[in-house]
């Protein structure tokens, strides 16, 4: 949702003309789409059905990619924020920096896990 949030408070702005907020709408749009499809093969229990696949390690690599790469589409965002006096997408961008510093951490909580369950599936 919050991922959604980010790109959504882009999408509606000017953001074409800011190579800078391509970048961030990249970033959300991919990853979103990912935890979306990830989201449904594990609701769906897919993933049970495919046992050759390493998933603690996706899930890893997949939360550790997403957090680095959206703590930097994050900073992107937040220094890419202008207060011009003729722009009126200010407060869409200040929001959308916003809630992707949230996305980053719940990222960053989430390699944590995912770390922690990779780790526990090596030792044993």
């Amino acid at each position: 949702v919050l991922g959604l949030l980010v790109w959504t408070l882009i999408a509606g702005t000017e953001y074409f003309l800011y190579p800078a907020f391509g970048w961030v709408m990249f970033v959300a749009v991919f990853y979103w789409v990912l935890t979306v499809f990830f989201l449904i093969i594990y609701m769906t229990m897919t993933y049970t059905r495919i046992p050759q696949v390493p998933w603690t390690m996706v899930g890893l690599c997949f939360n550790g990619s997403a957090f680095v790469l959206y703590l930097i589409a994050a900073i992107v965002d937040a220094s890419s924020v202008t207060k011009d006096l003729h722009n009126h997408n200010y407060n869409s961008w200040a929001a959308s920096s916003f809630f992707a510093f949230l996305v980053t951490s719940c990222y960053a909580g989430n390699t944590y896990f995912s770390f922690i369950s990779w780790r526990s599936r090596t030792l044993q």
